[in-house]
């Protein structure tokens, strides 16, 4: 097994760091080899916001609801789907374009998450810890003002990088069978789904979950206890709002 691949089987979400900082060098490798990544007809329709500045980080936290994470870390990255940059372009040499709609949206979103997770398998290279935040879109707007984003611009990741405080924890995976499929998609009978979940719903972290949240299963812990119905609807509505003033859906779009 080479390193590469021992980087990515053996990666752990890092939620505390020391206050060591990052070298400019090896920062400069990780965002060179995130604009490496494969991009939609080479457009490179993202941007990275690098956040180093304290005070820029207590702005932010509150963003991705005040985690640890977000100001311990001496680097955070936002990676942005960007066509302002090549919409601006087209413009300034007279090419005609129509890339304000959802499926270019797709191909920046696809862009934006590609350079993420280069950056992070890099980061991980130097032996830096990282942790998506998964909250970015949660508070989009307010999140994209602080970062003054123009239209045509939407955040979509972020990753905090920084040396390890702790050795972090290898999360659990399902097996391979319950997400590569052969040829074409294999729809999953109840047995299927009793057999795939049978490992992650027999951890003793799960046992501690259902415990702390006195729930009956690890499912209700997900859909009824962490991503709620009227939670999710409500940031769904307030993602496609920002959508529309971005350009990127029409006004009248619903769910």
């Amino acid at each position: 097994m080479n390193d590469t691949i021992k980087t990515l089987i053996n990666h752990r979400s890092i939620r505390h760091y020391s206050d060591k900082s990052i070298a400019d060098d090896v920062l400069q490798e990780i965002l060179t080899s995130a604009t490496r990544g494969s991009t939609t007809g080479n457009m490179q329709l993202y941007s990275i916001i690098v956040t180093k500045d304290k005070q820029m980080k207590q702005q932010i936290a509150p963003m991705h609801f005040n985690q640890a994470a977000v100001l311990e870390a001496p680097v955070i990255l936002t990676f942005c789907a960007d066509f302002n940059r090549f919409i601006r372009w087209c413009e300034q040499r007279n090419a005609h374009h129509g890339f304000n709609n959802i499926q270019c949206l797709m191909w920046a979103i696809v862009d934006a998450l590609i350079a993420a997770q280069n950056a992070a398998i890099a980061a991980e290279a130097h032996n830096l810890g990282i942790c998506y935040m998964g909250t970015v879109t949660y508070n989009i707007k307010p999140l994209s003002k602080i970062y003054n984003l123009p239209k045509y611009v939407v955040p979509v990741a972020c990753i905090t990088l920084g040396h390890p405080a702790e050795p972090g924890m290898l999360s659990d995976r399902l097996p391979l069978e319950a997400v590569v499929h052969q040829e074409t998609y294999h729809n999953y009978s109840s047995e299927d789904i009793d057999r795939l979940y049978a490992e992650k719903e027999a951890l003793p972290l799960t046992k501690q979950l259902l415990e702390e949240n006195q729930m009956e299963n690890l499912a209700k812990i997900f859909a009824e206890k962490r991503y709620t119905k009227q939670d999710n609807e409500h940031f769904a509505k307030k993602l496609l709002e920002f959508l529309q003033e971005q350009d990127f859906l029409p006004a009248q779009s619903g769910m």
